[in-house]
């Protein structure tokens, strides 16, 4: 069969987002939910000062880091996105579109660019053109003379990130056509997972009885289609022919910052390249199109020309006998190597950048793409294959665990090399020595990068996968924590004014991508996060995990002594919410932690566990570093808070929420986040409540939180109250994605199989087939008709899951679900 290849590693899988091109989602779900009107009534003075800050920061031009005056839509289209981490990304619709730019960092620009297409021409043994179309089903508005022939119904789509199938059926024209899609998203492979790049791998077979010459075409234009700042670029395309490829090279900006994009193919015998070095994408296209259509080649000119907006393309040709075979390898890279924040100014380099000249940098990336991609699908292949295979496991988990990892790459991650003042301040053992600094959003509507609560549950995806990533993030949070920053902020949920940085607390977050990560965080400007009481726990249960994971198993006593100082005054500050010195932190009355419109009240479950976990943690440290005194006091605060906590909040069949008249009663799905998280870091006893506790408590959650809810459809909604859900607030309504995955996680733990995969899996297939939710996950989805904040960090918490499976399996236990 020629070129084609046929083997595990390229093979479309079985598992993923599979659609055929035409398909339509039967549900269409929005993200403008409107609470009742008690609830309105009773945040009505936050609504308003709300409104007035947002007037206001379109005035002043300030960031607006949550927008719930516009949220997004889910265009119910998104598929296996473009490049590498931390690099920026380019999106791709399962129909074939481009879309959803992320090349301004942590900034996200969802536009579907009509210039930026494949193309193809077939043309039988007399050179007549038997077939000309976009190879996209996506409905444009642009470009009138460019259309699609394509029967979406014979076009099929797979997507398992991160890499893509899509197969196209023309055989009624004497061909038929494979494409994958190849991104460099690699576990532990740090340099070739930070390439800012995609490979396109065409396997065409002639299946008539006579000749076929073939063309596919790759069109592109500047910038991210964002009319006025595309216009404003000034742009310039060269040919190249460069190492094994040849191509056309696209300069322009990106909101002033130079980049390059690079239209590359894979030189080879038998296959004509042509190039278009410039066309108008704001024509109606016919003399690129009618170039393609008459000749299958562009035709080729000098240029030279400077532009605003433009476009450019490249075609390769060539010609197959009857039952004959090639294989096309295209490649699209972005070199964006320098980039800046809007309120700073100050440089920062892309990772990348480190491994290429500056000069030319894209032809290097593209001839690195060529020469690397094959080595990156057997990397990814033997990631996979483990779980693909494994016959215990539901067909959608294994569909949920590499799909839901698209935020890695796709959620505004930022990664770039340290500054050598940087360096030169950094221990030898620090991370970010060698491989730098990251950044990634906890949503795309939400603008924050970092946001540790949020991280929390997401974390496990670095630590499983690049866990470097993730102590190097840690480092940067546990500098944070002795940022003193005593500028006035106003806080919308009260109308407080405080400090924006309190030392000795864990930030909320690392910042903004519209002002200056990492030196000025804390963008988040609901609730001052310095009284949370969640996020210093947090900091000190994920230090034990880095720490774990760092020494293989042991804990790395290097990683502890770096972090020590930081977790035991954290802690200390914390501990001044135990008004009564019964060893329990207290919620204010106000929504005092993650769930962040939710309010607690005294003693709670969800925050007076995590408290337990960390000073369980904390003495752990002290003994490891030979602290006794330290040691001694936190096992002291442990055991007469384990007193007060089963005292104050057991029922006999699960935990109270908090200690209020209003709440206490409610079924919180996230209750025993403190023992999901001390399973994940490798703990496998009971150190703070009882595993008949556990168990009792799951088993209430699953059978009310989650069977009761939508028929187990929709995951675990957060609150159940009275035999419904509870309606306190609308976080209570609400059904959180990445809770529930770290809910399945710990059911798993606790050898709940059937309920764990039923917890999660109903959700998933929900997200996946009614919604048009994949590759756009939300923080959270209600019963009926909305969601809220689509493409969210928090669901990366189903890596907990695969954590407890292979626990399980390393333990020799079987894993028994019913399919």
């Amino acid at each position: 069969m020629g070129d084609v290849e046929e083997n595990d590693y390229v093979n479309v899988p079985k598992y993923g987002l599979k659609n055929n091109l035409d398909h339509v989602y039967p549900e269409f779900r929005k993200g403008n939910y409107k609470p009742c009107f008690r609830i309105i009534w009773e945040m009505l003075p936050f609504f308003i000062r709300y409104l007035w800050y947002y007037i206001k920061a379109q005035f002043t031009g300030k960031s607006i880091v949550m927008d719930g005056l516009y949220p997004l839509t889910s265009k119910q289209c998104y598929g296996v996105p473009m490049g590498g981490i931390g690099s920026g990304t380019i999106g791709r619709g399962f129909r074939g579109e481009f879309l959803r730019f992320q090349l301004k960092p942590g900034l996200y620009e969802h536009n579907t660019v009509d210039a930026n297409q494949f193309i193809i021409t077939i043309k039988d043994d007399k050179d007549q053109t038997i077939f000309h179309s976009l190879l996209s089903t996506n409905k444009k508005k642009g470009l009138r003379d460019w259309t699609s022939t394509l029967d979406g119904s014979r076009c099929k789509y797979t997507g398992l990130y991160p890499r893509s199938w899509t197969e196209y059926d023309l055989s009624e024209y004497g061909v038929t056509l494979k494409c994958r899609q190849v991104s460099p998203v690699i576990p532990h492979n740090y340099k070739d997972s930070s390439m800012p790049c995609a490979v396109f791998v065409w396997d065409i077979v002639n299946v008539s009885e006579s000749q076929r010459t073939v063309t596919i075409a790759l069109t592109f234009k500047n910038g991210t289609g964002t009319k006025k700042q595309d216009g404003e670029s000034i742009s310039s395309s060269n040919a190249f022919s460069f190492g094994e490829s040849s191509g056309v090279i696209l300069h322009h900006t990106v909101n002033k910052m130079p980049c390059t994009y690079a239209l590359a193919a894979k030189n080879r015998t038998g296959t004509k390249l042509t190039r278009c070095l410039y066309f108008d994408p704001n024509s109606n296209g016919s003399k690129p199109w009618l170039q393609l259509k008459n000749q299958g080649e562009f035709e080729e000119r000098c240029d030279g020309q400077r532009y605003g907006e433009m476009a450019v393309g490249i075609a390769c040709k060539t010609a197959l006998k009857s039952k004959g075979s090639a294989q096309l390898q295209m490649a699209l890279a972005w070199d964006m190597p320098t980039v800046t924040f809007p309120k700073g100014g100050k440089k920062y380099r892309r990772f990348y950048s480190e491994f290429f000249k500056k000069e030319n940098a894209s032809l290097y990336i593209v001839e690195y793409a060529f020469e690397n991609f094959r080595d990156w699908e057997k990397q990814i292949y033997e990631w996979q294959a483990p779980v693909l295979n494994n016959e215990s496991l539901p067909d959608w988990y294994k569909s949920a665990l590499f799909n839901e990892t698209y935020f890695i790459s796709d959620g505004g991650s930022v990664w770039v090399s340290p500054s050598s003042e940087e360096i030169k301040e950094y221990k030898d053992n620090d991370p970010r020595k060698t491989v730098g600094k990251f950044l990634y959003l906890e949503g795309h509507e939400y603008r924050m990068f970092n946001s540790y609560d949020v991280h929390f549950y997401a974390s496990h995806a670095l630590s499983k996968n690049w866990p470097q990533l993730q102590n190097a993030l840690q480092y940067d949070l546990r500098d944070a924590v002795f940022m003193d920053i005593p500028d006035k902020v106003y806080m919308l949920y009260d109308a407080e004014t405080v400090p924006r940085k309190v030392p000795d607390t864990v930030p909320h977050d690392n910042g903004d991508p519209g002002e200056e990560p990492w030196l000025l965080p804390n963008a988040y400007p609901i609730h001052d996060v310095a009284t949370w009481k969640d996020l210093n726990s947090k900091f000190v249960l994920q230090t034990y995990r880095d720490a774990k994971v760092s020494g293989k198993g042991e804990l790395d006593k290097n990683f502890v002594t770096d972090m020590y100082d930081a977790c035991y005054k954290v802690m200390i500050e914390l501990q001044k919410s135990d008004k009564d010195n019964d060893g329990l932190v207290e919620n204010a009355g106000k929504p005092d932690q993650t769930f962040d419109v939710w309010v607690m009240s005294g003693p709670s479950a969800y925050c007076g566990g995590l408290w337990l976990a960390a000073c369980y943690v904390m003495t752990i440290f002290a003994k490891l570093l030979n602290k006794e005194c330290d040691r001694l006091r936190f096992q002291n605060i442990l055991d007469k808070g384990k007193e007060s906590f089963e005292k104050i909040l057991w029922n006999g069949e699960y935990y109270n929420f908090d200690t209020s008249k209003k709440e206490s009663t409610a079924i919180m799905a996230d209750q025993l986040c403190f023992q999901w998280y001390l399973r994940c870091c490798g703990i496998q006893d009971y150190p703070i409540i009882s595993k008949e506790n556990i168990k009792k408590s799951l088993k209430t959650i699953f059978q009310n939180n989650v069977l009761k809810f939508s028929n187990g459809d929709l995951g675990a909604v957060n609150g159940w109250i009275n035999g419904n859900i509870d309606p306190t607030a609308v976080q209570s309504l609400e059904s959180w994605t990445g809770v529930t995955y770290a809910l399945a996680g710990h059911l798993i733990f606790e050898g709940m199989y059937n309920e764990g995969f039923k917890t999660a899996g109903g959700m998933y297939k929900s997200m996946r087939d009614k919604f048009g939710l994949s590759f756009d996950t939300p923080e959270a989805l209600y019963e009926k008709g909305y969601y809220r904040s689509i493409g969210y960090m928090r669901p990366l918490s189903i890596w907990s899951m695969q954590m407890a499976i292979e626990e399980k399996e390393k333990m020799g236990e079987k894993i028994l679900v019913c399919k």
